[in-house]
């Protein structure tokens, strides 16, 4: 019998698994996540055990009966790409948007109100976009100021705006000056949520901002020690892009309620016009479904357009966003840069988009899922995953890299043909 001591065992066998050959071999955090969760659906089932349940609702769920939510996803699945063999090419993720260069072409999708996901969520999402070089869209509504997210992931933050029309777009234009000034790669122009939507989860949890708990959410957060623990070291999740146009150290009563009061989701073509003069860098109009709409954002000064349907936050129902994709991409032809975001749940979906003629991919839920299932280094996790799994796509499919998908045959039975 070896007179090995457990801790000497453990050791050694972490040793030969860092030497082995195969998918669980590797040793350190990052290797032991992989290992723990090597998906997507693992990261989100983590997820859910570690929120509350409030906090998950808001995370995964779309509006009405979550229609727009399941349709992107049966949307995607059902897109074949026909693989070509006979060459050995060395494959590459590298990606150049609006003169910069990253790592990947799957970069973080804004998301409001993301602190309930994961107590300082802007700041680590921040972080991971440094770290794994990747383009982030901070939001107006994000729990950190642009300025703050710019200093932590420098020529990788952009910004997504939504509009104050009060004042003719007082509040709307200094957001606009202030993004500029932090050096913000692109301003993101949303114009998707014209009106808020009805989202019957955060409904039936009573969701507000404060958040005021129930009887309910509190036995929630209870059950949530992980995610309670997270939200008593971080700062309170607010607006805060938002307080400084309140008042003198205003209340977070008086943040929420400013931007009740006078926030829109949305913008004409002829603001989008104004907005192209305010802004000095590239601007991209985020949301569109119609391949007319992309025309006319091209139109007003776009140098990008975002196909997205909110990822089935708005309306229940509008198309699955990679339905529209290919009838956008060939609107607008090489006029613009062309993103994608809405479903993304893998490096294969992103090589899906890739191939129907997205320059790039944004997601939001995933890494917000990632924050949740593993900390703080989660959201890192989720992009390495990612960008491992469009490198696999991509050498699987016989390309060097994300354009070369658009040479390969692909079947897409569920493509609108706009008339």
């Amino acid at each position: 019998m070896s007179n090995e001591t457990p801790r000497a065992l453990t050791v050694r066998l972490r040793r030969r698994r860092g030497a082995a050959w195969g998918p669980g071999s590797g040793v350190g955090r990052e290797a032991a996540l992989k290992r723990r969760l090597p998906s997507l659906t693992d990261v989100e089932r983590a997820a859910r055990r570690r929120l509350p349940r409030f906090a998950y609702d808001f995370v995964a769920g779309g509006t009405g009966d979550d229609l727009g939510v399941r349709r992107n996803r049966t949307a995607l699945d059902g897109i074949e790409i026909v693989p070509r063999y006979g060459e050995l090419p060395a494959v590459g993720t590298e990606t150049t948007l609006f003169g910069q260069t990253y790592a990947s072409p799957i970069g973080i999708a804004p998301a409001g109100l993301d602190g309930l996901a994961w107590p300082d969520a802007t700041r680590h999402l921040a972080a991971t976009a440094a770290h794994a070089n990747i383009p982030y869209i901070t939001g107006t509504l994000a729990s950190a100021s642009i300025e703050e997210v710019a200093a932590r992931a420098p020529g990788r933050t952009w910004f997504q705006l939504y509009g104050l029309p009060a004042e003719s777009h007082r509040v709307t234009f200094d957001l606009v000056r202030r993004a500029a000034d932090a050096g913000a790669e692109a301003l993101v122009v949303a114009v998707d949520a014209p009106v808020r939507s009805k989202r019957p989860r955060d409904l039936r949890h009573g969701l507000v901002v404060p958040f005021r708990p129930s009887f309910s959410t509190a036995l929630q957060v209870a059950s949530a020690p992980s995610w309670s623990l997270a939200a008593l070291r971080s700062r309170v999740p607010v607006f805060a892009n938002m307080g400084r146009y309140v008042g003198a150290s205003p209340t977070l009563d008086e943040i929420a309620g400013f931007v009740q009061g006078g926030l829109r989701g949305g913008f004409t073509w002829a603001e989008i016009a104004e907005l192209r003069q305010a802004w000095p860098r590239a601007l991209v109009v985020k949301g569109l479904l119609h391949p007319g709409d992309a025309e006319r954002a091209v139109e007003a000064g776009a140098d990008g357009v975002l196909v997205s349907n909110h990822g089935g936050r708005q309306s229940d129902a509008a198309p699955a966003a990679i339905d529209v994709l290919p009838a956008v991409t060939r609107a607008v032809g090489s006029a613009a840069t062309v993103l994608f975001d809405s479903g993304i749940r893998s490096g294969l979906d992103a090589a899906r988009a890739l191939a129907l003629g997205a320059d790039a991919v944004f997601c939001g839920r995933a890494f917000l899922l990632g924050l949740a299932a593993a900390g703080r280094t989660g959201a890192d996790h989720v992009a390495a995953l990612l960008t491992e799994e469009l490198r696999t796509a991509l050498g699987q499919s016989g390309v060097a890299g994300p354009k070369g998908l658009r040479e390969l045959d692909i079947r897409h039975p569920t493509a609108w043909n706009f008339g």
